[in-house]
């Protein structure tokens, strides 16, 4: 039984597949946290009247 353990414990195969996934799991957690942050700053550039990009649109004087 220790040789199997033994066996198991030194068997590298599939290791490559794991970190690909955890590279991907890294890197999709990144661009949801940024599509997030983009979001906050569109939200905030559209809703503030004192922007000037609203006062663009609106056609409100400068």
């Amino acid at each position: 039984m220790p040789s199997l353990i033994q066996l198991f414990l030194h068997d590298e195969r599939g290791a490559t597949a794991v970190e690909y996934g955890l590279i991907a799991a890294v890197l999709s957690l990144t661009i949801v946290a940024g599509v997030g942050k983009a979001a906050d700053a569109l939200e905030f550039l559209f809703s503030n009247s004192n922007s000037r990009l609203v006062q663009a649109f609106s056609g409100a004087p400068k």
